[in-house]
């Protein structure tokens, strides 16, 4: 394995899909470290410090959203949940939690590896380029400048129409909460105020996409928030 691999801790309890997982990525070329609990998650995620975890909620010795929480006290690296809980309210409480991903039981290896890398590339952008700069289609935003452009031309946003612009294309790929977009771009007060949401990104979508009622590049992930796919 190349030292320049990708490392993926993996910690999941179920033999048969650890193997599967664990198989998948490493046909890709990915390190992976694997774990069976809770507690031998967090020390291999202290001791291996992966480029990405991909973690199981049910755990022998404890919830995969305490591990998350942990994680979140010392680390960024992004967590791709596996689970075979489906409703909307585990999704929300595991990205909630700190997720950046939810793939639900059971999940083909192709979008496994697709999720991955995915997370992966992200995460490289943000530590290698630092660029102010971000580019999706024909749009462009300049966060030095405040500005935002559509085929050269530029379009007129209000600064809550911005701020949720810049705030959800700002974690590409990352399912984002009603709540975590709600608190980030009209404060704590407003976390349980989804209208504002439903009526911002509707109006922004008239601005950015090429057609509003199939948007490309801010999917609705349905009742649990949103996500940006340049």
């Amino acid at each position: 394995m190349s030292e320049s691999a990708p490392r993926v801790l993996l910690i999941e309890d179920e033999d048969q899909i650890r193997r599967f997982v664990r198989l998948a990525l490493e046909r890709e070329g990915f390190e992976v470290h694997e774990a069976a609990n809770l507690e031998r998650g967090l020390i291999e995620a202290g001791t291996r410090r992966p480029d990405l975890v991909v973690l199981d909620l049910g755990l022998p010795d404890g919830n995969g959203l305490d591990l998350i929480r942990d994680l979140r006290t010392w680390s960024d690296v992004p967590v791709l949940v596996l689970s075979a809980r489906t409703t909307e309210q585990d999704k929300v409480g595991a990205l909630d939690a700190g997720a950046d991903d939810y793939l639900v039981k059971p999940f083909s290896a192709v979008e496994l590896v697709a999720r991955v890398r995915a997370h992966l590339r992200r995460r490289s952008s943000v530590v290698t380029d630092g660029s102010t700069i971000i580019e999706f289609s024909d749009v462009r935003i300049d966060l030095a400048r405040r500005t935002v452009e559509r085929a050269g031309q530029a379009l007129h946003l209000t600064p809550n129409e911005y701020r949720l612009l810049t705030h959800i294309t700002g974690h590409p790929h990352c399912v984002l909460t009603h709540r975590q977009i709600l608190t980030a771009v009209w404060g704590s007060s407003h976390s349980e105020d989804s209208h504002y949401l439903r009526v911002y990104m509707l109006q922004l979508r008239k601005k950015i996409e090429v057609d509003s009622s199939r948007p490309r590049h801010l999917i609705t992930e349905t009742g649990v928030g949103y996500r940006f796919v340049p």
